[in-house]
């Protein structure tokens, strides 16, 4: 028996919230300049919600509104003192990424990746704890007794080819009120096996809040920070991860932009090479437009990239052709970049 685990963070997470908050900003920012170029960091705790970062653009923006609306979205209270912190963009990055250069907003590599496992294609647990994470969240909007914060895990007992034959323990961390634990533990367990049984996948134990309690969590128990969720917006350990976190950057930056090029050519070469799994490297330089490197790498074996891809795979085209300036970047921080 071979066990392997992933998990999700909830959309009220700490971590998760600031992720969203981050993006919303970015969001308000391309909705009224498309040629907007932010980099925007959230960090919350403890009563206040601090916004920093570099944003260069010619919207007007109200973060103290864009952070009370995400809050509230999210489920928590909207008093706490906000801070805006945010500055302009360094002009040495600036220029590598102005609009007659088009080069790459910084250095990095990134990861794609896809599988047959899913129609989604990608990890069966990974799209199991992606369901639950967004029937809770529709769970806590209707029923008081549920709080936002929250997280899941799965350690899965996988076959041949990582391919998960049933759920040895699923864990389960939910923020609650503590009123009447044992009806919404029995709530708890029912969004679990909903979205198991509609994979054809068993679970054999369930830990639900394994201290006991869970009522003190979001910015009151933790704090949270913009990015700091890395594996779990990517793919939850079942392939590489990138060096650089997505939420709050525009498009020019290739952390973000060249980690959904990235997944979108594994899943265009998983169906065109009829694999079971395909994981694609881009690697860039800042100011230079073409990538560095592409490598791909799948079941069967290593694919050479053609002159073609490297092509497209400049950011000017990467953005135009998934229509980068255009995305509504708050969606992808809720419950995954890829699903």
């Amino acid at each position: 028996m071979k066990l392997y685990s992933n998990e999700i963070v909830f959309r009220g997470h700490p971590d998760k919230v600031c992720d969203q908050i981050s993006d919303a900003v970015l969001d308000e920012c391309l909705k009224q300049d498309k040629n907007s170029r932010c980099g925007i960091e959230t960090v919350g705790g403890k009563g206040k919600i601090f916004i920093t970062g570099e944003i260069t653009t010619k919207a007007k923006i109200d973060v103290q509104a864009i952070t009370k609306r995400v809050l509230a979205d999210v489920g928590y209270p909207t008093d706490y003192e906000i801070i805006d912190n945010i500055g302009k963009q360094s002009p040495d990055i600036a220029l590598g990424t102005n609009s007659t250069i088009n080069g790459a907003g910084d250095n990095g590599m990134m990861f794609g990746y896809a599988c047959n496992d899913t129609e989604q294609m990608l990890p069966t647990a990974m799209v199991i704890l992606q369901e639950i994470s967004k029937k809770y969240d529709e769970l806590r909007k209707k029923d008081h007794r549920f709080l936002p914060d929250g997280k899941a895990q799965i350690t899965g007992i996988y076959g041949e080819n990582m391919k998960l034959k049933d759920i040895e323990t699923l864990t389960i961390c939910y923020q609650n009120t503590e009123e009447e634990r044992e009806a919404t533990d029995r709530i708890i367990i029912g969004i679990c096996l909903e979205a198991s049984l509609k994979h054809h996948i068993h679970i054999n134990k369930f830990l639900i809040n394994p201290t006991g309690r869970f009522k003190i969590g979001g910015f009151e128990g933790d704090a949270g920070l913009t990015g700091r969720k890395i594996v779990v917006d990517q793919y939850q350990s079942f392939a590489n991860v990138g060096g650089g976190a997505f939420s709050g950057k525009d498009p020019t930056k290739v952390d973000r932009s060249g980690a959904y090029k990235a997944r979108e050519i594994a899943k265009r070469y998983l169906k065109s090479h009829d694999l079971k799994w395909c994981e694609v490297q881009l690697s860039y330089a800042i100011g230079l437009e073409e990538p560095l490197a592409i490598y791909i790498d799948s079941d069967n074996g290593e694919i050479e990239p053609s002159e073609e891809l490297y092509e497209e795979c400049k950011l000017i085209n990467i953005i135009n052709d998934l229509n980068l300036k255009n995305k509504c970047y708050e969606e992808t921080a809720r419950f995954g970049h890829f699903e």
